[in-house]
């Protein structure tokens, strides 16, 4: 076999007969749009309902005797509260490395699966997968069970719309308070459905076992508010919304609190550490930090992609672009970047070189699009 082919998900051949662009992502044979295009699936979302899948994520859950030992094992790894976590309840979190770096972000549920009460559910990004599995079991005390879940797809169902588009499947999901989740029945499909997203619009994220996902995927997108969704929309989207991208606006090297991330990190966590990379979390809480990731409006309409380098009036080099591109909601271009902690109140004027040109630009606040979780 080809070690080098690209994985393909268990909606692959659903998305080919709806004429998708397929591009690799991540090791696997993505759609990066549909023949309507990125900025008509955008638009979409923001006002309707959009469907994509992310089944190339993965997840895994973490099983113990109790729930208070899982989550301890847990936190020893992240720097989230997991303990205070009540059955079905998620949080967003990040592995850290020993110097305080983002390993990767991710997403902790207390399960409520039955037969899996009191473990955790943890989804993480595709492009890390086969390091995240490894290092959280490595680190996992005895008496601790890994399990990840290859069998399983993930699809995500996002804007305003996305709640009645799902109740009409099973009216209870319109119940599910954000960040919580629990296990329904779609249409004859079982599937553990949470209320979060990667779009800043109100939605869900939807597992369920891969030989059931065709069925429930073609069964969403008989209602008419529902349209699928490449990965090219999804990263404009959370791009608006203000959302790191790992291996872009986070990584090895980035501290959570350089990325803005801190309201993820409890008060007792900051204060009693315990976590890898505690010290710089810690330092940095009370010291400062000498960058900071902040929204970037450009002047004008010439996007500034990632790389971008970011320049004071006078010309020198203060940061640099992470994330880039048009912003169809915001109608014209928009950017992150991390810059020197002096530049990084909104209303700063700066400029980025584009194409060799300076081109004036100014920090703002983030997100560029409110968000609109259903809280």
């Amino acid at each position: 076999m080809d070690e080098t082919a690209l994985r393909r998900t268990p909606l692959y051949e659903t998305h080919v007969a709806l004429g998708a662009k397929m591009v690799p992502f991540a090791g696997y044979d993505m759609p990066v749009q549909y023949p309507t295009g990125i900025m008509a699936e955008h638009k979409w979302t923001r006002e309707s309902a959009g469907l994509f899948e992310v089944s190339h994520m993965g997840q895994c859950s973490i099983i113990g005797p109790d729930f208070e030992t899982v989550a301890k094992a847990m936190e020893a790894l992240v720097p989230a509260d997991i303990l205070s976590l009540k059955p079905g309840q998620q949080r967003y979190s990040q592995l850290l490395n020993i110097q305080g770096g983002i390993s990767d972000d991710l997403m902790i549920t207390h399960s409520n699966w039955k037969g899996l009460e009191g473990s955790l559910y943890v989804v993480v990004n595709a492009s890390r997968k086969g390091f995240d599995f490894a290092h959280i079991e490595e680190n996992l005390p005895p008496g601790l069970v890994f399990r990840r879940y290859d069998s399983l797809a993930l699809m995500a169902l996002q804007g305003p719309k996305a709640e009645e588009a799902l109740a009409k499947l099973n009216p209870a999901v319109k119940a599910l308070p954000f960040m919580n989740s629990g296990r329904f029945d779609l249409a004859g499909v079982e599937a553990h459905v949470s209320r979060s997203g990667y779009t800043g619009e109100d939605g869900f994220e939807i597992s369920v076992e891969g030989g059931n996902a065709a069925r429930l995927w073609n069964r969403l997108l008989e209602d008419a508010t529902v349209k699928p969704i490449g990965l090219g929309a999804r990263d404009s989207l959370r791009l608006e919304a203000g959302l790191c991208l790992y291996g872009h606006d986070i990584d090895r090297t980035t501290s959570p609190i350089e990325a803005q991330l801190q309201w993820s990190i409890a008060k007792r966590r900051r204060a009693d550490g315990g976590f890898v990379g505690a010290h710089r979390v810690q330092r940095e809480l009370l010291g400062g930090v000498s960058r900071k990731r902040v929204g970037i409006k450009p002047d004008g309409r010439a996007p500034a992609r990632d790389g971008t380098e970011i320049q004071d009036e006078s010309g020198r080099k203060i940061g640099v672009i992470t994330s880039g591109g048009f912003g169809p909601t915001v109608n014209g271009p928009i950017a992150m970047g991390y810059v020197e902690t002096a530049y990084a109140s909104a209303g700063t004027p700066i400029q980025l070189i584009v194409r060799g040109q300076a081109m004036p630009a100014q920090v703002v606040n983030l997100p560029f699009v409110p968000n609109r979780f259903k809280r």
